[in-house]
């Protein structure tokens, strides 16, 4: 489930909980909110984890003094 996903979950279930005032035999549409908004969150909550996680894997810090140069390389004369 991605962010978006979450806060889809997040919207609907608001919708359901606080705008519907439609009362039905056998299901509680409050309730239904309340469990869509209670899954948007632990959602939201986990693919935010997740992406954190996975940035920490991919981010590389390479400077240009720490690469040795090539071989044959020789630096320009600073005069010209």
């Amino acid at each position: 489930m991605g962010l978006g996903t979450s806060l889809l979950l997040i919207a609907i279930g608001a919708v359901l909980r606080f705008a519907v005032t439609v009362s039905t035999s056998g299901i509680n549409v409050h309730t239904v909110g309340v469990i869509l908004m209670i899954v948007g969150a632990v959602g939201f909550i986990i693919s935010l984890f997740w992406m954190a996680m996975a940035s920490d894997r991919r981010t590389v810090v390479t400077r240009e003094r720490d690469v040795p140069p090539a071989p044959g390389y020789r630096e320009a004369d600073p005069r010209y």
